[in-house]
């Protein structure tokens, strides 16, 4: 694990603005830890830099078609970034039928959005903002009885606290986010250099390549006539 001073110190050093062994003050690192955050928080709508999908399970309740999500939330968790396929509902004797994820277009040319059915086949993610930072899950029709949905999201990366909290990264993080973060830091101050600013752009780029993964093309539902259609598998 790595010390976000370190890695914190580690940039300056390219930037020229620390030397080897050096330490930031309290006002250093009260700066620097927020511009890290913000850059962090800017790269977590860059979906290729998320490094892994976060898999939560939760009920459904006969008769219910939308759900908070957030902290707080009915469903309550981080609030993600994007919910993303695989996501499904099982039913009591543990069997499972895929949710289609359907867009803000797709959504709103449902005419009767609180229809009964027995299982829920496609779900919405108004990703909204609210007074309380949560977002709204919606499935449709609404479950005849209980069930338990398992929802796939892309979480936003970690928000660092202090300099002194310690990250456990995975490979090529450290080096794609010390190198970035130089080059974030240092306008106003120095000039980049060439090397430091290829540096920074071929590791963000190695990560992006390693956690890309191959679509699953699927025909749409008024096509196929069949809602679990895809390329691999067919009707």
């Amino acid at each position: 694990m790595t010390a976000v001073s370190t890695m914190i110190i580690n940039s300056l050093i390219m930037t020229g603005e620390k030397s080897i062994g050096g330490t930031l003050t309290s006002n250093e690192s009260e700066y620097y830890i927020s511009r890290l955050n913000s850059m962090m928080d800017s790269w977590s709508n860059e979906t290729l830099f998320i490094p892994y999908y976060s898999v939560t399970s939760f009920g459904l309740p006969a008769s219910q078609g939308s759900y908070t999500i957030g902290v707080g939330g009915n469903f309550n968790m981080t609030r993600p970034i994007r919910i993303v396929d695989p996501c499904y509902i099982r039913d009591l004797d543990g069997n499972d039928t895929p949710l289609i994820i359907l867009d803000e277009k797709a959504w709103g040319g449902i005419v009767d959005k609180n229809a009964d059915g027995s299982y829920p086949c496609y779900m919405f993610y108004d990703s909204g903002y609210s007074a309380t930072s949560t977002g709204t899950v919606y499935f449709w029709p609404e479950p005849s009885a209980s069930l338990s949905t398992y929802i796939n999201t892309l979480q936003p990366l970690q928000n660092l606290s202090t300099v002194t909290t310690n990250l456990q990264l995975p490979p090529g993080y450290q080096r794609a986010i010390e190198t970035n973060f130089a080059l974030e830091v240092a306008p106003g101050f120095i000039s980049i250099s060439p090397e430091l600013a290829k540096i920074a752009k071929e590791s963000k780029a190695a990560i992006k390549s390693t956690n890309a993964t191959a679509p699953i093309l699927r025909l749409d539902y008024g096509v196929s006539n069949t809602m679990n259609s895809n390329i691999l598998t067919g009707p």
